[in-house]
């Protein structure tokens, strides 16, 4: 059975977020980048989605080693992912595969499994 897979890409003037289980889109975001956002934000935000749906979330944290991968909250500070009986989050450097354009890079690593 598959997980619901989050896609999260903070950056300095955004944070996207996409939210899919299996081939289905079920959620798509523009948020305030992290600074702005209340400290558990995310936390609270990814908890209130798996309650919703009923299931935990795979979480794929697209950042890099500037900031934005602790900026939300969601990995420790060695820049591991935090696992929690609602979502489990993978950092995934940025690279070539998250860049800042559409949704599509977004739906790409939600696709390949990475969450």
């Amino acid at each position: 059975m598959y997980r619901p897979c989050c896609v999260i890409r903070p950056s300095r003037e955004k944070t996207r977020l996409l939210l899919s289980w299996g081939s289905r889109e079920l959620l798509r975001a523009a948020l305030p980048p992290p600074g702005v956002a209340h400290p558990r934000a995310a936390h609270l935000l990814l908890e209130a989605l798996s309650v919703w749906i009923g299931r935990p979330l795979s979480v794929v944290l697209c950042a890099d080693a500037k900031g934005n991968s602790s900026a939300l909250g969601l990995c420790d500070g060695f820049g591991a992912g935090n696992d929690t009986p609602y979502y489990s989050v993978e950092v995934v450097e940025p690279g070539r595969r998250c860049s800042m354009g559409s949704f599509r890079d977004l739906r790409q690593l939600s696709l390949r499994g990475l969450g």
